[in-house]
């Protein structure tokens, strides 16, 4: 009798995770090989140094593990499906510091991921800041933990429990907010440095990660925050959606989840026509010609300006639709406006034709 059906999708969802990492980290050690080392190349032909390190055959994946149910799934299917596949597992917990015993619960879990054979497995403290909001702010200390880590250990992967329910509740922030395609496309299935952040579960619900950690007996810790309606995303999950769903009918999470991905190709796309329009809008010193951006259709358009203003320094983070708008209408609206103020000190200005990007 084979596992029930639960672990046995979430098994299957990272062994698919854990094959790509493989084939990736396998060409990597090609290529490698295959390029000689600078130093080597100095020595000659007839010359010997000793031998460089070379990387391991066995590349290692870390999970994220809050505790919580998704994690908790996440990190036993990570633990059950690597030594199938001579891949090293590790886990890392990140202490927010935003409840009292968050310390003690972070010591738990890196005891149950060290049950689970992991390793290496550490919990690490952050402080979380103010900027963008609560939410915000702690996701921006937790990413720049788990990076940190990756690099401190090596890691090919780190692999993160969202869900289909998480995707969902994703595009519907992206709507409420006026966003554009790129943000309704919600979280990629690989993302950050090299790919480096992994979500296996985008395509399943939250209810079967759950279930998972039931059939398992494995403990799950719910997080006091993801019921308090001060935060957004929790209204969202227990009120936004179910009256959602209530109106509309079931499947709405599933409908998100396809529009995320939907938007996400389409997003690609335009990103790509983007880069290529954007080397044909320049003149011979690289300076933005007005009437070349004019004539693009306006969502390419708009993209080479957004790349344009975070190349000049301005934070993606903090470079919302409006301010684009706002440079646009330089090309569009010309009725000799001053110039555009952008997050990050930067201004857009429209000088002899030409659109100015730069710091002020």
């Amino acid at each position: 009798m084979g596992p029930h059906p639960a672990v046995a999708a979430i098994r299957l969802a990272v062994r698919r995770v854990l094959h790509d990492v493989l084939t990736e980290h396998t060409r990597s050690a090609e290529r490698t090989r295959r390029t000689p080392h600078p130093e080597l190349a100095e020595a000659g032909a007839g010359r010997q140094r000793a031998a460089l390190p070379e990387r391991p055959d066995t590349p290692l994946v870390l999970v994220a593990c809050s505790g919580g149910a998704d994690s908790m799934a996440l990190a036993s299917a990570l633990a059950f499906e690597a030594p199938k596949l001579a891949v090293r597992a590790g886990g890392i917990t990140v202490d927010h510091g935003l409840q009292d015993g968050s310390d003690t619960r972070a010591a738990e879990v890196v005891d149950r991921l060290t049950d689970m054979r992991l390793g290496p497995v550490e919990a690490v403290a952050v402080q979380v800041g103010h900027e963008g909001g609560p939410e915000a702010a702690a996701r921006d200390a937790r990413y720049a933990a788990l990076d940190a880590a990756a690099e401190r250990h090596g890691a090919a992967a780190v692999l993160l429990g969202h869900t289909r329910d998480d995707q969902a509740e994703t595009v519907l922030l992206g709507l409420a907010r006026g966003s554009g395609i790129r943000s309704l496309s919600g979280m990629a299935a690989a993302s950050g440095p090299a790919g480096r952040y992994r979500r296996p579960f985008l395509q399943l619900d939250r209810q079967t990660a759950r279930k998972a950690c039931l059939v398992q007996s494995l403990p799950v810790w719910d997080d006091p925050h993801n019921i308090d309606p001060a935060y957004t995303r929790s209204r969202l999950r227990h009120e936004g959606l179910p009256a959602l769903e209530k109106a509309l009918g079931k499947g709405v999470v599933e409908a998100l989840a396809r529009t995320a991905q939907l938007s996400r190709d389409d997003a690609d796309a335009l990103d790509t026509w983007a880069a290529e329009a954007d080397r044909a809008v320049r003149d011979d010193a690289g300076r933005l010609e007005c009437a070349k951006l004019y004539a693009l259709p306006p969502a390419v358009r708009r993209r080479v300006l957004r790349r344009a203003a975070m190349e000049a320094g301005s934070p993606a983070g903090s470079l919302f639709a409006r301010h684009i708008e706002e440079v646009d209408r330089l090309i569009t609206g010309w009725r000799g406006q001053r110039a555009i103020n952008l997050p990050g000190r930067v201004e857009a200005m429209r000088q002899g034709g030409r659109l100015v990007i730069r710091q002020s």
